[in-house]
């Protein structure tokens, strides 16, 4: 590609998901320049305004398949960035479920004999059983018994905000807590640097510390990143 190649996100500064991409983009992707467009409505706004044919676009827009806003304005995105060469659709159906359905989440944040591991066991099946629907591509969660019991209020929800009521209750109190608002420093940075540890809070990585570049590989290769990336031209260096 020549020119500078832009990733549009529609995180706003200073929300966790925000953090989450720069720094993963910073280590995985470092030519690639990160720009938050505020609200997906921005974003959509941003594509449709969009007059330089220099550079590369690669848009990220959630696709929260039962939100019909958020479905709204995916076709309307697609109609607009089909009238552009250089621009590229990637869709994720949320933040919060790319990191819900990382193959070592568990793993990650619960040492091995964490008694949170039996308390949160309803929201740790609950969290098998979406991912397992939703890379089935059967999409009918809100028929899965044990999401019903889990969630009492899934009638009125999403599945991006199933995903982070699932990914706050599985993280909270631990240094990978992510909420709306922040995102847990072992996330976002080298093990281990959380300043607010105590000497029983350990997770499942404190016998196999790792950088934050090797957290970030591990995530990109441990969900659909990795093939969602390859699609739009971005091969990972391992």
């Amino acid at each position: 590609m020549t020119g500078k190649t832009f990733l549009w996100i529609e995180d706003r500064k200073g929300k966790s998901s925000y953090v989450f991409w720069k720094i993963f983009m910073q280590q995985l992707f470092p030519e690639i320049i990160v720009e938050s467009k505020t609200n997906n409505s921005e974003l959509v706004k941003a594509v449709k305004a969009l007059q330089d044919n220099e550079n590369h676009y690669i848009i990220m827009l959630d696709n929260s398949f039962d939100n019909l806003q958020v479905y709204q304005e995916q076709k309307i995105l697609k109609k607009y960035s089909d009238m552009k060469r250089n621009i590229l659709l990637m869709d994720i159906i949320c933040f919060e479920y790319i990191l819900l359905e990382f193959n070592r989440l568990i793993d990650w944040i619960y040492a091995p004999d964490d008694e949170f591991r039996l308390k949160r066991k309803s929201a740790i099946k609950a969290r098998e059983l979406l991912i397992q629907n939703i890379q089935s591509e059967n999409f009918n969660y809100k028929a899965i018994q044990e999401i019903i019991e889990y969630d009492n209020h899934l009638d009125n929800h999403n599945v991006e905000q199933l995903s982070a009521k699932l990914l706050f209750d599985l993280t909270r109190n631990t240094g990978f807590e992510v909420s709306k608002g922040s995102i847990g420093t072992c996330w976002v940075d080298s093990c281990c640097k959380w300043q607010e540890r105590q000497e029983n809070d350990i997770c499942g990585l404190d016998g196999n510390r790792l950088s934050i570049l090797d957290k970030m590989k591990s995530i990109c290769v441990g969900t659909s990143l990795k093939n969602k990336f390859s699609n739009v031209g971005m091969e990972l260096v391992m």
